[in-house]
């Protein structure tokens, strides 16, 4: 079954996607707290992931067990990155002290 995208559902895709980069840019600028700067950031990036993994990779027409595959095995690379990286990152907490 092949679905069709008009021009004006990937404009709208891209103009959220900037609306989103500029508000995680411009939040520095409020000094908020970590917490809430965090927070901002954190969700304005699994937004995008959404939109781009929605419009632009096309898995919003696809079945659920092979969106599910895609987004656990991101999550999944993600976390052992992250926890590959623990080490160098209280090494250089360390350092810095």
């Amino acid at each position: 079954m092949e679905q069709h995208t008009s021009y004006r559902t990937y404009w709208l895709a891209w103009g959220l996607l900037l609306a989103l980069t500029v508000v995680m840019l411009v939040t520095e600028r409020f000094r908020l707290s970590a917490a809430m700067t965090i927070l901002i950031l954190v969700a304005a990036m699994l937004v995008k992931a959404t939109v781009i993994g929605g419009w632009f990779m096309h898995l919003r027409y696809e079945r659920m067990a092979l969106v599910l595959s895609v987004v656990l095995g991101t999550l999944a690379t993600g976390a052992a990155l992250f926890l590959l990286l623990i080490p160098d990152g209280i090494s250089m907490y360390h350092l810095a002290q």
